[in-house]
């Protein structure tokens, strides 16, 4: 075919791709890539565009093989190769996706907008010094909006220079007052005193938004606002007054983001039904990985796993690698089910039969072990990793699965007065709270009595009132010895990527237990949702 001929026809197959995406016929759409694809082989931009439309349809793995494909041959092209870097990110190829920044680094003289662009994908994979350098580079060329501020904050926030990300914050909120991502990023920096004064402005603030605006985007600005202000009156003690601020952000937070509990606990009995792996049937012993060996956190959110990380992380063989999802990419990957909610995990699930359970484990430690920095052992601290359980043990027979153990209603409490943005939506209500705990728990009583031994539990009352022995059998688990550091978390200078980064620089203490105390008459009914008598724990 002439270059005459194939110009015409790649306007008419373009045209005809972006007519088929937009109806959302995926068949038709890749068909007419790969057509695409075989006229112009080289095109980084149609081997992309065949890879979004792969994703859509649910087959990862060829998605993933077009990216690798174009990060093999990458042009010249600054957003492009951010475009390309991102979707590795999502498809699990982390090292591809580190090789494309690393291209990106040697750009010279790179737009702020590029800059920025890269400082999220560091972040994004859990380098924090690398992310903020490069937020440094932009703010200095120039870059001057909402959120790449707002970025700069937190990631000053997270290395522990608390004092720079207040002077960010606030000159953001100065100049953009309905800023709501500042309003609760500043007072999450640290417990508010009264003369902090910042109370006066986020009423000033609540004021001037429009009652009952039903957009979405609104809303949500008014919950954080609502957020901001009971944070900082219960910070101060006043918790009549901060309760009714607590209950309005729940509410249209759980408005924007119902819970779905019938899907939760569809994936709850999946998981319990799952065929039991057969352990003399195991493909790759633990003897079989060689290299830095990852050690497991999970739990409920706020149970204290940040503490625990931050503990373990000060003995001189372990390193934190953050909260990062790999573990759930890699499973989606050899189950060729790209990643989504309930239905997606549900999927996977159900072709947990047929999954390669040796090529997961070596995916995953592929795509992590650079983590370790040259430790032994490297935590991967994700709550959620609580469904993992049956897929870790099979496919990483020697990890450690560290699970964290916190009162019901200290959890629950604690996960309904944060403010998690529009994800877990189990925390924006009592009802949901309790449904969601229950799930959890009993598919914690169910790896216990499935796999014995397999993973131990923390009760993080004991890792406040009692660390040294508690810790002691922690790292025992994990066929280490407690060095005297890891009483100390305080002097912890790696970053954390948590709202409550503030707070877990502070030394080991007990005041967080039984918070929920302070609004007891409102917690009633989750206490007769998670079956507990209200009367009874008063008196206890």
């Amino acid at each position: 075919m002439s270059s005459q001929d194939i110009y015409p026809a790649e306007s008419r197959l373009r045209r005809l791709v972006r007519q088929y995406v937009d109806n959302r016929q995926w068949d038709a759409a890749q068909a007419t890539l790969e057509s695409l694809a075989r006229h112009l082989p080289g095109d980084a931009a149609v081997l992309i565009e065949l890879a979004d439309v792969l994703f859509r349809r649910g087959r990862l793995r060829e998605a993933t093989a077009r990216m690798l494909q174009v990060a093999g041959r990458l042009p010249r092209d600054g957003p492009l190769i951010v475009g390309v870097a991102k979707r590795l990110v999502a498809f699990g190829e982390i090292l591809a996706a580190r090789g494309c920044l690393d291209l990106l680094a040697q750009a010279p003289s790179p737009p702020p907008e590029l800059l920025v662009a890269q400082a999220n994908l560091r972040f994004s994979i859990g380098e924090i010094a690398a992310a903020k350098m490069l937020m440094e580079k932009a703010i200095a060329a120039g870059i001057d909006s909402p959120g790449a501020l707002h970025l700069y904050a937190m990631l000053l926030q997270f290395g522990g220079d608390i004092d720079r990300a207040c002077t960010v914050l606030e000159g953001c909120l100065e100049r953009w007052p309905h800023f709501g991502d500042a309003a609760m990023a500043l007072v999450n920096l640290h417990k508010q005193r009264p003369e902090d004064h910042p109370l006066d402005l986020m009423q000033a603030q609540l004021r001037r938004l429009p009652p009952g605006d039903p957009d979405p985007a609104a809303r949500f600005v008014r919950a954080e606002f609502e957020y901001a202000q009971f944070k900082i009156l219960d910070d101060l003690g006043r918790h009549v007054e901060a309760w009714p601020a607590l209950a309005r952000y729940n509410a249209i937070m759980h408005e924007l983001n119902p819970y779905d509990a019938t899907a939760e606990a569809a994936v709850t009995d999946a998981l319990m039904d799952m065929p039991l792996p057969d352990d003399a049937a195991r493909t790759m012993s633990a003897s079989a990985f060689e290299g830095p060996t990852p050690i497991f956190i999970v739990g409920m959110p706020r149970s204290g796993t940040t503490l625990l990380d931050r503990m373990l992380s000060r003995h001189s063989q372990i390193v934190s690698a953050g909260e990062i999802i790999d573990f759930w990419r890699q499973l989606h990957w050899v189950a060729d089910v790209s990643p989504g909610q309930s239905r997606e995990l549900l999927e996977t699930i159900q072709r947990s039969a047929d999954i390669d359970y040796a090529e997961l484990g070596a995916r995953y430690l592929r795509q992590t072990q650079w983590r370790a920095q040259g430790r032994a052992y490297y935590i991967d601290k994700l709550p959620a990793n609580i469904r993992m359980v049956a897929f870790i043990r099979k496919a990483l027979p020697h990890a450690r699965i560290l699970h964290m153990v916190r009162d019901p209603v200290d959890t629950c409490f604690s996960n309904f007065k944060a403010m998690f943005g529009n994800v877990s939506p189990y925390s924006y209500d009592l009802g949901a709270l309790a449904h969601y705990y229950g799930q959890y728990a009993r598919l914690a009583r169910h790896w216990h009595a499935r796999f014995p031994g397999t993973m131990l539990d923390v009760p993080y009352a004991s890792l406040v009132r009692d660390p040294e022995n508690t810790l002691r059998q922690v790292l025992e688990h994990c066929g280490l010895a407690l060095e005297e550091g890891c009483l100390s978390p305080e002097l912890n200078a790696s970053p954390v990527a948590t709202p409550s980064s503030a707070q877990v620089r502070e030394a080991i203490h007990t005041r967080s237990l039984d918070l929920w105390r302070n609004y007891a008459e409102h917690l009633q009914p989750l206490h007769l949702a998670l079956g507990e008598s209200p009367a009874q724990v008063q008196r206890s």
